[in-house]
């Protein structure tokens, strides 16, 4: 597809550096997408987010579904224009927003079965219906409906859903294809040069996940996700999946690891060889006067930054830390004021973007095992969890 490429230019080890190509735009990979699940990243203005870094947002299919509906999306020209946003956009399909509802939903062979959780209405997510769905909001990169495993699970729970979710992939393969030949008439498609990502789930269980990316890469996507961790295992078995799993992926392709994480989780999974990452911790966090910062974590709540005339990181520098203290950030978490969401926000976002974009200066210069190292130990002596 020529509005849709990848090229990986330079490695360190495993720790790729990469360009994606989509019809809005180039994206630098590693890259971090923040996370706007109704078409807004939480407290901050599009222009925030360029001025921060962020070259790709992530956005819901299962929210702008429900509201304000795809087909008005579609009917305001795709999401990009609805939303005021001119740089390349990932939709996710549902699968894990559906997986959250677990109390609300039911899952068949033809799809999700589930209540709004905005006025109890019941809806069927199939397959075709999220690639129709993101064929109307026009993103990008299109994510397949997948269906993502609560653990604890057993090894034959993971086994049915991973199969599931395979011919899921395969439906919603087909069903992109036709919306690209034309073939599907009642669906505007509003962006001719969407890519779709295929979805490798399986738990943690290696074997399953290696059947899962081999059925998956068999089906041909643009490029592949791993799904299903981040979800309560130990951190260091989501590394080694995610690891293990990377490794059975195309190198010619974009990977994509969904869901994850803390700033310590992307450093460690680039030197696994993934290329993109989601995480709504940065923008989370922030609003709970959680802060990320060169020394460590900084909860903002404490009494001990009162009288602190000092920026949030004095390595940072985005627009909250080059204009107000620790002292006034506590003042206005404390009041309840709503612009320390927004200070907050636009000081984790451009952490974790900035981080990526020093990434990918270490694999370009060769230097990675070193940031790795360093940052690794920053974290160990600021004690960060």
């Amino acid at each position: 597809m020529a509005s849709f490429t990848f090229a990986v230019r330079a490695t360190d080890g495993d720790a790729r550096l990469g360009e994606l190509r989509t019809p809005h735009g180039i994206v630098q990979t590693p890259a971090f997408m923040p996370v706007g699940t109704q078409g807004a990243v939480k407290a901050m203005r599009q222009s925030e987010l360029e001025q921060a870094g962020a070259e790709i947002i992530l956005a819901n299919t299962y929210h702008l579904m429900l509201r304000p509906g795809d087909a008005l999306v579609a009917r305001r020209g795709g999401l990009h224009r609805f939303i005021g946003w001119p740089r390349p956009i990932l939709t996710d399909s549902g699968g894990f927003q559906v997986y959250s509802l677990a109390q609300r939903r039911v899952i068949t062979e033809e799809g999700a079965d589930f209540q709004s959780h905005l006025d109890g209405t019941r809806c069927l997510l199939t397959p075709e219906r999220a690639a129709d769905i993101q064929a109307r909001l026009g993103s990008d990169i299109a994510m397949v409906l997948d269906e993502c495993l609560a653990l604890p699970a057993t090894r034959d729970e993971a086994a049915i859903a991973m199969a599931r979710s395979v011919r899921w992939a395969e439906r919603g393969r087909r069903r992109l294809l036709a919306l690209r030949a034309g073939e599907v008439s009642d669906v505007p498609v509003s962006n001719p040069g969407q890519a779709q990502f295929g979805i490798v789930q399986g738990g943690v269980f290696p074997d399953l996940r290696l059947e899962s990316a081999e059925a998956t890469i068999a089906i041909g996507f643009e490029g592949y996700a791993i799904g299903g961790l981040s979800v309560g295992e130990p951190t260091e078995q989501m590394y080694a999946v995610a690891g293990d799993t990377a490794r059975r992926l195309p190198a010619a392709r974009p990977r994509y690891l969904m869901g994850v994480g803390t700033p310590e989780d992307l450093v460690e999974c680039v030197a696994r060889g993934l290329d993109m990452f989601d995480c709504v911790l940065p923008t989370r966090n922030a609003r709970n006067g959680q802060l990320f910062t060169s020394e460590g974590r900084l909860n903002i709540k404490n009494a001990k930054y009162a009288e602190d005339d000092g920026p949030l990181d004095p390595a940072c520098g985005c627009y909250t830390c080059r204009h107000h203290s620790r002292a006034y950030l506590r003042h206005l978490y404390l009041a309840g004021e709503m612009t320390a969401g927004v200070l907050n926000t636009l000081h984790n976002l451009s952490f974790y973007l900035d981080t990526m974009r020093r990434i990918r200066d270490a694999i370009a210069f060769r230097t990675f095992a070193k940031f790795r190292q360093e940052m690794l130990r920053s974290t160990l002596s600021a004690g960060a969890p």
